[in-house]
């Protein structure tokens, strides 16, 4: 397989091109600051789109339709996105607050749950450390639940089996349950919800890489207490650096702003009382999120068609299965295509896995690394899916492992955890392939030749 010139990315957001208009705006009329009338609209609209209901033409749309030539917006006036949101009465009453990062929401969340040191909060073992970190920067800790392996999200059953092991551990319940669309597929919410509510437990949902996604028509982030979103440059859409919480209530939403905001008092001068935060979006990156949220169904509907195109691949190739959505309840946004890969499969130079120590941050990540003392740990992909992910490297296609386990973290060695070997299972073998806008039909076929070609059949 001959490398290419040009390198197949992980996953990267697009720009529609409506951006530029709000941004001029903004520097038009100063407003270069973490508040203004592009951070307000822009909380409108994802409030509406938050109360959206699902409209049938466009899940048609969205799982037959080939992709448009290019991206546009389907509408040209924002103003009009969404516009029967408000029809859906159980959802009306949700608000938007618009922050730095989906990791500012987490946390504006707990804080608004009143978690505190000696509480104890149930996270997703098998995700990101974004959902888990600010329970630690409230002093709480976190319990991880493993997850089912048909949405490789929490496990319903093993959730009340840790609350309950909770209970009669600490004779108290814990402070609130973040669940988490992983790699954008929906959980079982309503199985979730249901123990939720039985305990009286407040739901976080963690929507970060879910938006767009539905469950049974509704949008992801509006079963909980609180919905957490994200705009980074490499979600669904991006306002560079972004997040938001959908709150349940206006009231919650002036209490989550009010922690966002420094916690000021209301007196002429700086008075705190409360500890509070930097965290509202800025107007120039809120102005980039109206632009990109004309594009979203564009964008999820050709997550949706790639997600198709590698599923279709897998199911003649022995060895690998495709994470597809099950059942009629769930529609998956694709934000990551996974792959899961047997053991018993052989790649091309297998025995040149972990060799060396990686000399940069897999997946593009930013800043400074710590340099591994070592090529291995206790806990890895198996030798096979590193094989791959090099040799798919080498053909100048990104890939990277599926998350590591919470559980399996070193920072997390104390923290209690509810187990069931699916997440670590997941982990050992499986691989993220480059998916969105960016991502076109050819660049499938070679990546799908690239992979074919790496297995040795010897």
């Amino acid at each position: 397989m001959e490398r290419r010139d040009k390198r197949v990315i992980l996953c990267l957001a697009h720009m529609s091109g409506n951006e530029m208009k709000y941004v001029k705006e903004a520097f038009d009329t100063n407003w270069v600051v973490p508040l203004g009338p592009n951070v307000n609209a822009f909380e409108q609209e994802l409030g509406r789109f938050a109360a959206s209901p699902c409209q049938a033409e466009w899940e048609e749309k969205i799982g037959n339709e080939p992709y448009p030539q290019c991206i546009q917006a389907h509408e040209s006036d924002p103003d009009k996105l969404w516009p029967d949101a408000l029809d859906m009465s159980c959802l009306a009453g949700k608000q938007v607050v618009a922050l730095a990062s989906g990791t500012s929401a987490v946390h504006l969340a707990l804080v608004a749950l009143g978690v505190g040191p000696d509480d104890e909060v149930l996270c997703q073992s098998f995700t990101f450390c974004a959902s888990s970190h600010p329970v630690r920067y409230l002093g709480a800790t976190p319990v991880f639940v493993d997850s089912e392996p048909e949405t490789w999200n929490m496990d319903p059953e093993l959730l009340e089996e840790a609350i309950r092991d909770r209970l009669c551990r600490t004779g108290r319940l814990p402070k609130a349950i973040i669940v988490v669309y992983l790699y954008g597929m929906p959980a079982k919410i309503a199985e979730i919800k249901a123990v939720a509510d039985k305990y009286g437990i407040p739901l976080v949902e963690d929507a970060a890489e879910g938006l767009g996604s539905r469950y049974r028509g509704q949008v992801c982030g509006t079963f909980g207490e609180f919905g957490v979103l994200s705009f980074n440059g490499n979600k669904m859409i991006t306002t560079s650096g972004g997040g938001a919480l959908v709150c349940p209530d206006a009231a919650t939403r002036d209490r989550v702003m009010f922690y966002a905001t420094q916690a000021r008092e209301g007196y002429p001068y700086y008075q705190h009382e409360h500890i509070g935060y930097n965290y509202r979006l800025s107007n120039v990156c809120a102005g980039i999120g109206r632009g990109q949220l004309t594009v979203l169904r564009e964008h999820v509907a050709w997550h949706r068609h790639i997600a198709h195109r590698y599923a279709e691949a897998f199911r003649g190739m022995e060895g690998f299965t495709f994470h597809e959505e099950t059942g009629a309840d769930s529609r998956s946004n694709y934000w990551l295509n996974t792959v899961v890969i047997a053991p018993e499969v052989r790649i091309k130079n297998q025995d040149q896995a972990y060799k060396a120590t990686v000399k940069g941050a897999v997946g593009g990540a930013a800043g400074v690394i710590h340099q591994a003392s070592q090529a291995r740990t206790d806990c890895e992909p198996n030798d096979n899916v590193e094989a791959l992910r090099l040799w798919l490297d080498a053909c100048n296609v990104e890939s990277r492992p599926l998350w590591k386990p919470m559980h399996r973290q070193p920072v997390y060695t104390d923290s209690p955890a509810y187990v069931n070997g699916v997440s670590e299972g997941l982990f050992k073998t499986g691989l993220c392939l480059p998916s969105g806008p960016l991502v076109t039909d050819d660049d499938v076929d070679f990546i799908i030749d690239a992979i074919r070609e790496a297995v040795d059949k010897g």
